[in-house]
This record gives C-alpha cells, structure tokens and sequence, in this order.
C-alpha cells in the first residue's frame, strides 16, 4: 500500500508538471494573440526574436550547468578519500536508483542544505553544506542523497531550463511589446479602424499581466518537481522516515545559506529566499511543513517491500 502511495505521489506530480508546462505554452500563445489582436501584423517578427534570445540565454547555461552553480555556490569537488562515510552513502544510493556516480561538491557553509545540478545523469553533480553533514546522521543524509539522485533521475535541470526558457520569452515578448505601446503608440490606424475596443483592452491587460503569470506557472513547476523528487526518494531508499527525518532537521533550523541568489535558490533541497516574505505563489518549493506531513504519511502505511 506504501509503494502506491509513493508511486502514486510521482505519477500525481509528473502530470501536474506536464500541465503547467502545458499551461505556460498556451501562455505563450495567448501573448502572441494578444499582441496581434493590439498591434497588428508588424508585430510578428518580434515573437522569433524573443523566442530566440531566450533560448540562447538559458540553453546556453543549461549545458554548462554544472560549472556555473558550482562557481555561484562556491562549492568545491571532492573526491572519496575526502570523505570516505559520505561515498558510501551515496554509493548505496546510487547502486538502488541505476544512476551514473555523479561529481560530488561541498560549500563551506554552516547552514544545512544541498544541491543537484547538471544537464544529464552523466554530468551530474551533488553538493552538500558542511552545515548539513555535521547536522545529519546517516539515514537523514541518505534521505537527502535519494532526493537529489531524485532530481537528477527525473532530469529537472532539463524542466527547468524549459520552463525558464518560456517564462524569459513570455517576458521578453511582453516588455518589447509594452515598449511599442508607449513608445509608439502601436498601430493606431489599424486599432481605430478595424480594432474591437474590448478586445484592445483585453490584449493590453494580457501582455501586462503574462510575465507575472509567468513566473507563477515556473515557480508552480519547480514546487511540482520537489514533491516528485520527495516521493522518488522513497522509491529509492524505500525509508520515508530518513527523509522525513532530515526535512525536520532543516525546519528546525533557521539558518540561511550564504549564497542566496534567486538564480540558483530553486535548486537547494530547502529554498534559501522562500519564507514569510515571500508569496506561496511564487515560492519555488512547497512548504516544508507539508513535505514532512506527505512522507510520514507514506511511513503511517507501513514499510516498503
């Protein structure tokens, strides 16, 4: 019964994240309709062009993914004989997900934490606090191995990328367009002429309002991709208690991570920036308190076979 629970949970979340994806794409669409439906057909060549620079901007780091966190983070390689207990662990991790060994990484930092990062399985990088080793036993690391093997197996560098590849276009088609508009004026002619009045005022509200709805629908993703890496980790270690155990240990703790740029605060198993002050809708991880409740409901089934 806790195996349907877990696997039920990763199916639940792979097709939320297809939807909102879904959902940004119809986005997407709906600003080229709008922008349309505003300006007319002279708009039509910007939509490549923005399409464009976003796709060189974020696909361009999504394939050196693993050097670039690495040097924001200040995370520096190890290698087995740093840390021999550590390996092991991940080894044992490794062995029950079928993944490649990945780079392992440390930042000198107290606060817990941990990070996955790279394109694919094969160029895949873990890194840990120092906080966080010293923090955790060995089933609480092992739950946040499993977790970030998670995120490597279910390729969310890859999901990510996409979805920040159409956020960036949606923004970027929505602030060359609203730069026509006051800068411009748009195609007066064709608004006062042929253009509904309500269907002006609609597109308006739309190419002002997509990039806020933008991000929503990333930062949906990304929480989307948390709950499935929480639920992969079961699959791999089939001990929701270390997990559960280890998140305890991050919500009792109040410390922050040094590094807590909004360009990588998405990748750390528990989010640097979200908190009170920031909104659950563009928060990039669910509540901490609800991760906890999920797995020890899975533990409440008994133990995996």
């Amino acid at each position: 019964m806790a195996e349907v629970s877990f696997r039920g949970m990763q199916a639940a979340n792979r097709r939320k994240t297809y939807l909102l994806l879904g959902g940004m794409g119809a986005l997407v669409w709906l600003v080229i309709y709008a922008a349309l439906t505003y300006f007319g057909t002279s708009t039509v060549g910007i939509v490549p062009i923005a399409v464009g620079i976003a796709l060189i901007s974020v696909w361009g780091s999504y394939y050196v993914s693993d050097s670039i966190v690495l040097r924001m983070t200040g995370a520096k390689l190890l290698q087995e004989s740093d840390n021999p207990n550590l390996f092991n662990v991940i080894h044992e991790v490794v062995i029950a997900s079928g993944l490649p060994m990945p780079k392992v990484a440390i930042v000198t930092d107290t606060a817990p934490n941990a990070f996955a990062t790279g394109r694919d399985p094969e160029h895949a990088v873990i890194a840990f606090t120092t906080g966080i080793l010293d923090a955790m036993n060995r089933d609480q690391l092992q739950g946040v191995i499993a977790h970030e093997m998670s995120h490597v197996a279910n390729r969310d560098t890859l999901v990510s990328a996409v979805a920040a590849t159409t956020a960036g276009a949606i923004a970027l088609l929505s602030d060359m367009l609203t730069r026509m508009m006051w800068f411009s004026g748009g195609r007066r002619d064709d608004r006062e002429s042929n253009g509904n009045p309500i269907a002006l005022v609609i597109s308006l509200v739309v190419l002002i309002l997509a990039p806020i709805a933008a991000m929503m629908l990333k930062s949906a993703v990304s929480r989307k991709r948390e709950s499935l890496a929480d639920a992969t980790a079961v699959a791999f270690t089939r001990n929701p208690a270390g997990l559960r155990s280890a998140l305890e240990v991050l919500a009792r703790d109040s410390t922050v991570v040094h590094q807590r740029s909004t360009a990588v605060a998405h990748i750390w198993i528990e989010s640097p920036l979200d908190g009170k002050s920031v909104s659950r809708m563009f928060a990039t991880h669910p509540p901490i308190e609800e991760r906890i409740a999920a797995l020890r409901a899975m533990e409440s089934l008994g133990p995996t076979q």
